[in-house]
């Protein structure tokens, strides 16, 4: 754990340029909003850092759109948590959970991120409205982590040289006396040349070639090559430690061929669940189907996945009430 000596800006993303290596991306680091979505659902430590992680990441993503709508990641797998939400609803605003076995997780120890994901597929989802068709990329979840399946995706789909990193750690606030607070953070760096023929990556090796045969592989970018190793020094510590500013772990980068950085960007984490969303929630159902949803209290509750926000609802409300049907509901 860090001792939280000063704290740096939170809850941020700041985009950079390596104009001499012909590189873009984005820094992030999430302080009192990771803290908020992981300390309410008071999760396992391994599923905390897990959820933590497709956070980041979904934020690195959706933070590169440039329009009203939201950004979606989502997993679904046969490990233990088999599944991930995280919505980022542009520009700003952020909520996540986690759906897991807890008695398994608890048993099992610490597992990886890996190991708790399995294997079924991760899933990036970009919604721009009712009035514009919805984007979905998939890749597979094969027993790798969330950083390889996001290089995976690149690769595949946006075929555009991309370097991931993700840390997720707890800080005990200075003097102590308190528990300590969650912290994520992430890099994302993108090879964009002007001459779309830089950006060739290197040939998967085939796998199945005959023993002997000569495999050729395509050269990589000197400039990619370079900033891609230059972001895989980066240590988990750099990217949540609340002493270090992201100006000043680019500054360690890249300082040698200059590094520019733009206007900060900053994240909430916020859930869009209402009361009137929730009424119209349950009055999408049959008449039938509302009355069985009625408790002993007498009551319909029902708890946001997201905020853990719990809301009780009067069968009147909702048109479940004796005497009333689906067309008594406003």
């Amino acid at each position: 754990m860090i001792d939280d000596v000063r704290a740096a800006p939170d809850d941020r993303i700041l985009p950079f340029a390596v104009e001499a290596l012909d590189v873009r991306g984005r820094i992030l680091r999430l302080g009192p909003a990771m803290d908020a979505i992981l300390d309410r659902h008071d999760y396992p430590h391994a599923v905390s850092r897990l959820l933590g992680e497709a956070t980041a990441l979904a934020v690195l993503l959706g933070s590169s759109l440039k329009f009203e709508g939201r950004f979606q990641l989502q997993t679904k797998s046969d490990g233990l948590v088999d599944m991930l939400v995280v919505d980022f609803d542009l520009p700003d605003s952020v909520r996540a959970y986690a759906r897991f076995d807890r008695e398994a997780v608890l048993a099992a120890g610490e597992l990886s991120p890996a190991q708790l994901l399995g294997k079924g597929h991760l899933g990036f989802t970009i919604d721009q409205g009712p009035q514009m068709s919805r984007y979905q990329g998939i890749v597979a979840l094969d027993g790798q982590g969330l950083e390889e399946a996001a290089h995976l995706y690149f690769r595949q789909s946006e075929q555009i040289p991309t370097r991931v990193r993700l840390a997720v750690g707890e800080v005990m606030p200075h003097g102590g006396g308190a528990k300590p607070a969650w912290r994520a953070g992430g890099i994302l760096v993108q090879f964009i040349p002007t001459s779309p023929d830089r950006m060739r990556q290197a040939d998967l090796h085939p796998g199945d070639a005959p023993e002997g045969a000569e495999i050729l592989t395509g050269g990589e970018d000197d400039a990619w090559v370079e900033a891609r190793s230059l972001a895989e020094t980066v240590e988990d510590h750099e990217l949540v430690d609340p002493m270090l500013t992201s100006e000043e772990l680019l500054f360690r980068l890249f300082h040698e061929r200059g590094v520019k950085v733009f206007e900060d960007q900053g994240v909430a984490e916020r859930c869009r669940c209402s009361r009137g969303r929730i009424l119209a929630m349950l009055r999408s159902f049959t008449p039938e189907e509302r009355r069985s949803m009625v408790g002993d209290d007498g009551a319909v509750g029902v708890t946001c996945e997201f905020c853990s926000t719990r809301y009780h609802v009067a069968p009147e409300e909702i048109g479940a009430g004796d005497g009333e049907d689906a067309a008594s509901t406003p």
